[in-house]
């Protein structure tokens, strides 16, 4: 069963549960599909959680859980929200008609992706170095445990740009509704696998997809050490930009989590959509925290209380 589970999870959610979404898509099927779908790879997720932690003290509740699924529920439902819009956006803003709609269905998923991909991680990488952004981004990093939950713990309006960075210059090429529903289930169930406690395996793949065993550096609480794989589906775009890291001997726990320079930070739901709009939630783009083994300057990680 663990073996099973180590080594079927990830492929199951990859290429299961989005090979179902991709064929309900291409055959018109209702909208709730994607619900469905979406359900059964938290439930999935869950339960594998439980079978091959990472660190078992991360399933355990800390007054958290409530405030996870309030974020889950409303940032799907943004998401969700996004994908209905597209043909009002599609009318007002006509496309210059170069999506690829003769190509296969499953190739014009991966295109979107793709395209997606390196929009959000340059809003990604932008919320770490802007101090505007980071005030809204730092609701994500304020996490001590890592499960499949966190990644839709997120303040919604940096949710939004995410995703708008994501999916505007697609429905300006001409992205149709059916193809957005897909990659809608994408980024939910990739967000599930990059901060799942699954102590999972995928070989040589995890140099190059941007799953847990890599996204757990990105979550280090010292400011300039997490700016790294910055990546949603992909680390090709951190090869590229020189923010990749991995150390396969490093461990993790809770006391590597969040951020050093704000270990108080809000941990309601109300209180953190609240706290980047307040004098404490700003930050000093010139000063630095770093792990002790390490020093570096110019990130935006350093909140100012």
């Amino acid at each position: 069963m663990r073996a099973r589970a180590r080594y079927g999870y990830a492929p199951f959610l990859l290429l299961g549960l989005n090979g179902a979404g991709i064929a309900r898509a291409a055959a018109g099927a209702p909208k709730y599909w994607l619900l469905v779908i979406l359900a059964l790879a938290i439930a999935v997720s869950f339960l594998v959680e439980r079978i091959i932690p990472y660190d078992a003290s991360w399933n355990h509740e800390r007054n958290d859980t409530a405030r996870d699924r309030i974020h889950v529920a409303v940032n799907e439902t943004l998401i969700l929200a996004s994908v209905a819009t597209i043909p009002l956006l599609a009318a007002i803003v006509p496309a210059p008609g170069i999506w690829p709609s003769s190509w296969a269905f499953v190739a014009q998923v991966l295109i979107a992706i793709a395209i997606a991909d390196l929009g959000i991680t340059v809003v990604h990488l932008a919320s770490h170095k802007i101090a505007i952004l980071w005030r809204f981004h730092a609701v994500h990093h304020s996490i001590t445990r890592f499960y499949g939950l966190n990644g839709l713990m997120k303040h919604p309006l940096h949710q939004t740009v995410e995703m708008a960075a994501g999916v505007a210059p697609l429905i300006l090429i001409g992205l149709p509704v059916n193809v957005a529903s897909v990659l809608a289930l994408a980024v939910a169930i990739q967000l599930l696998l990059q901060h799942s406690n699954a102590d999972y395996r995928i070989g040589p793949p995890k140099y190059v997809l941007a799953l847990n065993e890599g996204h757990r550096f990105h979550h280090l609480k010292w400011a300039g050490i997490g700016d790294v794989n910055f990546g949603l589906f992909t680390l090709i775009w951190d090869h590229l930009m020189r923010t990749y890291s991995y150390n396969a001997a490093r461990r993790f726990d809770s006391t590597q989590l969040g951020m050093a320079a704000h270990p108080d930070y809000p941990t309601g739901y109300l209180a953190q959509l609240l706290y980047p709009f307040t004098g404490s939630g700003g930050c000093d783009l010139g000063a630095t925290q770093s792990d002790p083994n390490r020093v570096n300057a110019g990130s935006a990680r350093e909140l100012v209380t």
